[in-house]
């Protein structure tokens, strides 16, 4: 069985978008306020389910800017949250009018949110705090202006090595600015991906962001996967160092994830 987990996890990364996983925070908690002790920091990152009561958000409820981070009831998205040890594998940027803009095979396409909330099984969104109107339209902008460019195949295999080995780098209770550092330069190899020709999920979000004049960290963009935008929320504990931390919006749709059993 064990030979097969990581030729199922690099296939998945291929095909779309690696990843890792956060957790739901406590509403306006900061990374220096955390009281939570190291088990209960570690159980929380592999974690996104709603908390009791909480209620979906409806479509309307978005925002243009506001990011969408994902999972998938198929193999693709389970083989990379086996290897990543996450429960969301995928990120995309609204744009307005009903639509998103994301990052797979073949190529950055534009997506219907009916399409996303039909396809996906778990659909969070996360949003820049204060984001201006005028920043909003120059990420719907760059997001529209990359459609149909190639998807970053190289940037995302090389994913693989980087999402093992960075498991050292990420443990929440090493200082943020150890974590940083860590990431970066575990992550160099990632330098050799190609640039803003060709794009996967996470990359075209901070690209898209970074067109508008926000800057969600000063990381290498091919260095930062889904998780680790999720990593930047309020009350979370980043993987690199950020400005700014990300409002929790909610959940657009959560359906209990599918259980995949390998057999010998």
């Amino acid at each position: 069985m064990k030979r097969w987990i990581p030729l199922v996890a690099l296939i998945a990364l291929v095909q779309g978008c690696a990843t890792q996983l956060a957790f739901r925070p406590e509403s306006g908690s900061r990374e220096s306020e955390t009281p939570y002790p190291a088990a209960v920091l570690l159980f929380q990152r592999i974690s996104i389910a709603p908390a009791a009561g909480d209620a979906l958000l409806a479509p309307e409820a978005l925002r243009p800017g506001d990011i969408l981070l994902t999972s998938a009831p198929n193999l693709r998205a389970a083989g990379i949250e086996l290897v990543t040890f996450a429960p969301v594998s995928h990120s995309a940027v609204y744009i307005g009018d009903g639509e998103v803009v994301e990052a797979v095979l073949p190529a950055v396409r534009v997506r219907g949110i009916d399409e996303v909330l039909k396809e996906e099984s778990v659909v969070l969104v996360l949003r820049f705090p204060d984001l201006a109107a005028e920043q909003a339209r120059l990420i719907r902008e760059y997001a529209l202006l990359k459609t149909g460019a190639g998807f970053n195949l190289l940037g995302v295999t090389l994913q693989f090595p980087f999402s093992i080995t960075r498991r050292a780098c990420e443990v929440p209770l090493v200082p943020s600015a150890v974590r940083d550092a860590c990431i970066r330069s575990v992550g160099v190899l990632s330098h050799l991906a190609a640039s803003e020709r060709r794009l996967f999920c996470s990359q075209l979000v901070l690209q898209a962001y970074r067109h508008a004049g926000v800057q969600m960290t000063s990381a290498d963009p091919r260095l930062i996967s889904p998780a680790d935008i999720l990593h930047m929320r309020e009350g979370d504990v980043s993987s690199v160092r950020i400005p700014k931390q990300l409002q929790f919006v909610g959940h657009l749709k959560y359906e209990r994830p599918i259980t995949v059993v390998f057999h010998q």
